[in-house]
């Protein structure tokens, strides 16, 4: 495995034997294909959330897969829809309408229930509910970043307004505005839940979480229309069974994902149009 730090995003090239693949080659005319992650966590989490699961894909497609990501998410979204340089996408659910309009499939989802953000305190806060923020320092993320739009919403729709009524505090990454709760440096922090499930014990066991937003759509998974419909097609049986081997559940462990699941584009439209104009 060989890692490059390339100006502002990382390139994970994972070279894989022909002999762990199966019979299929219907993506092996495609390689190396670009696996474009979200930047929702640090370019160094991403190399050690995801290698699994593009190591898992390179096996079994029988081609190079290499991850990339951007510096953020404006950044990513310009790559995405401008550069459309990503064969494969992980996105997040309101960018995948714009992604659709330059030429993005759907092939699956994550199948959960959805993703939330949470609000969250130290243990010895005096903060007890959403009201108590009021003039208080918030940390989240981009703000393009749905953690950022859900927390706003919800704000919103306990007349607090997020542009007068408390300060907000922008990081760079989930963690970094959770650590800066932890650490006394902002009196609270909202981020996605799955981040917060994923922190270390003794950070969650000190903090405490006060509200909750509404759920939004899991993970999109698509394919740039440089992909065949084959090859799409290879990917989407592969994603939606991995389920089925040890192999393919544990590298879903890994990740924190309960497997994968087809879904339609009208989901994250539906979506979209609701969080954008509510």
């Amino acid at each position: 495995m060989r890692l490059l730090i390339l100006s502002g995003y990382i390139l994970l090239s994972l070279f894989t034997s022909t002999g762990l693949a199966n019979t299929n080659r219907h993506c092996s005319q495609f390689g190396p294909i670009t696996f474009g992650i979200l930047p929702f966590v640090s370019a160094e989490q991403l190399v050690i959330r995801f290698t699994p699961l593009v190591n898992y894909l390179s096996r079994h497609l029988n081609t190079q897969i290499r991850i990339e990501t951007a510096p953020n998410f404006i950044a990513f979204s310009q790559r995405t829809t401008k550069d459309k340089r990503y064969g494969i996408l992980f996105t997040a659910p309101h960018f995948y309408p714009l992604a659709r309009k330059a030429g993005y499939r759907l092939i699956a989802s994550v199948d959960s229930p959805g993703m939330r953000a949470v609000f969250v305190v130290p243990k010895a806060s005096t903060i007890q509910n959403i009201n108590d923020l009021k003039g208080r320092r918030l940390a989240t993320v981009d703000t393009k970043s749905l953690a950022t739009l859900l927390i706003r919403k919800h704000l919103n729709q306990h007349n607090i307004n997020p542009d007068k009524d408390l300060n907000i505090i922008a990081t760079p990454t989930h963690n970094a505005s959770l650590l800066s709760t932890y650490h006394g440096v902002t009196d609270a922090s909202a981020l996605m839940q799955p981040p917060y499930a994923a922190a270390s014990q003794q950070v969650r066991d000190n903090m405490r979480i006060i509200a909750k937003t509404q759920r939004a759509p899991h993970i999109p998974i698509s394919v740039s229309e440089r992909i065949s419909k084959s090859c799409a097609a290879e990917i989407s049986h592969l994603l939606l069974d991995m389920t089925s081997t040890a192999e393919g559940r544990q590298v879903l462990e890994h990740n924190r994902f309960s497997g994968f699941r087809l879904s339609s584009a009208a989901e994250y439209e539906k979506f979209s149009e609701q969080i954008f104009h509510p």
